[in-house]
């Protein structure tokens, strides 16, 4: 009897995998290796994610808890520190493009999605968060005296409730500041908070 493929394998094929080694190419993200692609490090990563793992040395644990099943999966085994190496090293932009494409294809799934309100504007939602950070491990983060911080400044689609602006900053920049960032449609319908009442900006 034909087994079914792991959840995760049939997840990995949801993604344009032809879009994003255009990327990687772009970047070169590929050049000069051999067995551990941008693809694995995505693969694991993205693991590394859904199972909330912590770092590292979790990571691992979990790759080599699961080794034999990992082809099925659609990862491929590594050393931590190859995983290491990689994610220092490879360009960042890489992953950050494919997400952006991502993001356009599911805004375009849910283009027709209803509102709770009846407008046919587009209705976007900004704000932002304080991501705490271990001044120990991040001394560059200094929020307090004792407390390191960086900022994620979002806009949501609320139509699918799907990102498509982000940017992070330092703990201590306000809210309005990365406001003038922000791509704005002529029809667009944003909701905010008061830290964004800036006169000249609005």
């Amino acid at each position: 009897m034909p087994r079914q493929p792991y959840v995760f394998a049939q997840f990995l094929r949801l993604l344009p995998r032809y879009e994003f080694q255009l990327i990687v190419n772009k970047y070169k993200g590929d050049y000069h290796t051999k067995h551990f692609k941008c693809w694995d490090q995505l693969s694991c990563m993205m693991l590394a994610h859904i199972r909330q793992e912590d770092g590292l040395r979790d990571i691992d644990m979990t790759l080599n808890a699961h080794a034999r099943k990992l082809y099925h999966i659609g990862i491929k085994q590594c050393p931590k520190s190859t995983l290491a190496d990689a994610n220092e090293l490879r360009d960042c932009r890489i992953y950050e493009e494919f997400a952006k494409t991502l993001m356009q294809r599911a805004r375009r799934e849910y283009a027709q999605t209803d509102l709770a309100v009846e407008v046919n504007n587009a209705v976007y939602a900004l704000d932002a968060s304080t991501i705490d950070l271990t001044l120990s491990l991040y001394p560059w983060a200094k929020f307090r005296k004792t407390k390191g911080a960086i900022k994620m400044h979002a806009m949501l689609d609320l139509r699918g409730n799907i990102p498509v602006f982000l940017t992070i900053t330092d703990g201590k920049v306000h809210d309005v500041k990365t406001a003038p960032q922000v791509p704005i449609e002529c029809d667009g319908i944003y909701v905010v908070d008061r830290a964004y009442i800036d006169f000249a900006w609005l």
